[in-house]
Parts: structure tokens; C-alpha cells; sequence
């Protein structure tokens, strides 16, 4: 065997070798990238990990059992003040509620913040449906302005025959708000 097909076997093996591992490196980046937003539109269309689901109408169907909904408001990264104006709310299942939510920019300029939300406990969340929210888009509070927020939601009446929300009387819907990014996506559909 001459040195040289030995050493073009070796060079075309390394290269094989090289070839493949950027192939791999390039499918990981790509995974890494699609992860979050893959991951966001399962939690929105299932409501795992406590995501609310929008709704387009309201159920037709009101049930005897109550649920009540107790209010959770934060702010990350944004001077703001952000408070629900009732704590909480028991409404039927199948029942529209309509839950109201102020934001007041106390700083000298206008900012725009994006509303996470989610509901607590988790396996609630694919049955609190919202029609309409102000966590959908993200909102812009002119400086030295309080901002007052609608929220019209439902519990599912899929909720009550639910085994796994069998007994669950009381549920958190949760919101955060944080700095919105330059091109902030419409959520929830």
C-alpha cells in the first residue's frame, strides 16, 4: 500500500468526520433557535405549563359548580405599578367574567410592556379561556398616565368533568409584565 492512498484515506475520513459535525452543529443552533417559540405556540394551543388559551366565543353552557379566580400582578424591568382592581372573582363555569387591571407609568416617558400570563394550578390553564386581554399585544403607557385594562375570560365547562381538576375550587391567573422587545408577536392566536 503506498503512503499517498493511506494519507488521501485519512484526509477524506477527517473531512467525512469535519462534514458531519458541522452538519450536527448546524441542526443543534437551529434546535436551540426553534425551541422557544415552538415550545410558546404548544403551551398557547394545549394550555400546558398553565398558558391561557383565547378563545373566539364564550361557552354556552353555565354549570352549578363555582371557581374562584384570584388576581396575581407583577412588573419585571419597567418602573411601572400594575394591580388588579378587584383580588378575586367566583364566577360559575361557563360564566363570563370580566376582571379589570390598572398600569400607571409614573416615568417622564412613554414605554411599551409585554403581559405574560399564566394560571396556577397548572392543569387549570387549558380551561381558562380568554376572549379578550390586554396580555394579547403588547402595550404602550404614555408618561405620567394610568392605564386601565379589561380582561374577559371563562372557565371551560370541560373544567368539571375534568379527574385531573376534580376538587380545584380556586385558581390564580398570574400576569407579568416585562420591557416588550422592538417586534413584539401578537400571542394567544
Amino acid at each position: 500500500m503506498s503512503p499517498t492512498s493511506d494519507s488521501d484515506r485519512r484526509r477524506r475520513a477527517n473531512a467525512r468526520v469535519v462534514i458531519a459535525c458541522a452538519g450536527v452543529l448546524v441542526v443543534m443552533t437551529g434546535a436551540a433557535f426553534a425551541a422557544v417559540p415552538l415550545y410558546r405556540a404548544f403551551c398557547q394551543a394545549t394550555g400546558f405549563a398553565g398558558y391561557v388559551p383565547r378563545a373566539k366565543a364564550a361557552p354556552t353552557q353555565v354549570l352549578a359548580q363555582t371557581v374562584t379566580v384570584s388576581f396575581d400582578t407583577n412588573v419585571r424591568g419597567l418602573p411601572w405599578a400594575f394591580e388588579p382592581l378587584q383580588p378575586n372573582q367566583t364566577l360559575h363555569v361557563g360564566q363570563t367574567g370580566l376582571a379589570f387591571f390598572t398600569v400607571t407609568n409614573p416615568s417622564g416617558r412613554s414605554l411599551t410592556g409585554r403581559a405574560s400570563y399564566n394560571v396556577t394550578p397548572n392543569v387549570a390553564g387549558a380551561y381558562v379561556r380568554k376572549l379578550q386581554c390586554f396580555c394579547f399585544n403588547a402595550q404602550t403607557i404614555p408618561a405620567h398616565t394610568t392605564v386601565k385594562f379589561p380582561v374577559l375570560y371563562f372557565i371551560d365547562p370541560g373544567f368539571a368533568s375534568d379527574p385531573d381538576t376534580k376538587g380545584y375550587t380556586n385558581l390564580v391567573l398570574s400576569y407579568t409584565f416585562f420591557p416588550a422587545p422592538k417586534s413584539a408577536p401578537a400571542l394567544g392566536g
